[in-house]
């Protein structure tokens, strides 16, 4: 642009910034959330648990007139008795009230004056938003249990690799004599009384 050109152009004067408005934005947001969750558990176990483990391992590797020997011998005797109750109890009682706020919303802005145009706004937004949410969720649970577990394990092994002349023997030899008993009962029980008022 030229300094002539630049000095043909004309400016008008804009009005005080508190009269000229281009933007009204009024947000208004009601949110109301009520939230319960009472939880109740209970958990009763009687257990006997047995895992006696034994192993062997022998290896030759790249070796030439060598051998290889693994034994594993295992002789187990294991007496397990329990004589109790396993009794899980899980009373649960509950009232949830929840009400929503009954009070009114506030009132709107009043709309601008209509006027010239750099009188109101040029652009005028009004948004109400009402949320209102009650959530209840009462759990009860109850777990009993009685239990025996005997894992006896027992292995042997043995390798020969690559190797000339050579021997690889694995004997795994296992006795277990195991005796588990439970004298008793398991009894699991969730009483719930829920009341809910929403």
């Amino acid at each position: 642009m030229s300094r002539g050109e630049l000095e043909a152009e004309g400016a008008a004067f804009l009005p005080d910034k508190e009269v000229c408005t281009l933007l009204d934005l009024n947000v208004l947001l009601d949110l109301g959330i009520d939230l319960a969750a009472p939880i109740d558990l209970a958990v009763a176990a009687n257990a006997n648990v047995a895992a006696p483990i034994n192993a062997g391992v022998s290896a030759n590797v790249l070796s030439v007139g060598s051998e290889s020997a693994a034994q594993a011998t295992h002789v187990t005797g294991i007496t397990q008795h329990i004589d109790a109750n396993a009794i899980a109890t899980a009373p649960q009682h509950a009232e949830v009230a929840q009400g929503v706020n009954d009070s009114p919303p506030p009132a709107n802005p009043p709309p601008p004056v209509v006027g010239d145009a750099l009188s109101g706004p040029l652009l005028n937004v009004n948004a109400h938003v009402t949320l209102d949410a009650n959530i209840a969720a009462p759990i009860a649970g109850a777990v009993a249990a009685n239990a025996n577990v005997a894992a006896p394990i027992n292995a042997a092994a043995s390798a020969n690799v690559g190797s000339v002349l050579s021997s690889s023997v694995a004997v795994a030899s296992q006795t277990s004599l195991i005796e588990q008993a439970i004298t008793g009962v398991a009894n699991a029980t969730a009483d719930q009384t829920a009341a809910v008022t929403q």
